[in-house]
């Protein structure tokens, strides 16, 4: 068998496997969160919150999720270790300003507990 005959072979397959993971994965909610700060923030997004009421006087609750969604872990910041929850420190921008968002990170319960914008 030719050289070109294996790549036309083996591009026909590759073709069809992913015509087949794009059938099969289409409409699911498939995520690869494999480094650390998407873990976590998948981790603290996928459990309910709980606010205190000096937060939701400051934002309301769907700009929340939204800055913790795409904001950045500060692991320097961070005690993640610490018992019995840890707290992570994650940092975004909002209206041209950067927001740092205090959060303990529990088993089933997420509390944030600052948030607060650096100047």
């Amino acid at each position: 068998m030719k050289l070109i005959q294996r790549i036309g072979y083996y591009l026909g397959g590759f073709s069809i496997g992913l015509v087949i993971l794009a059938f099969f994965l289409s409409g699911k909610k498939t995520s690869c969160a494999y480094g650390p700060e998407a873990r976590v923030l998948k981790n603290i997004t996928s459990k309910p919150f709980k606010y205190s009421e000096a937060i939701l006087n400051k934002l309301d609750t769907l700009k929340i999720n939204e800055l913790l969604k795409t904001g950045d872990v500060n692991f320097s910041k961070s005690t993640p270790r610490q018992t019995p929850c840890g707290i992570y420190l994650i940092e975004n921008e909002l209206n041209d300003k950067e927001i740092e968002i205090s959060v303990q990170n529990c088993d089933s319960l997420v509390t944030i507990i600052n948030l607060s914008s650096i100047e």
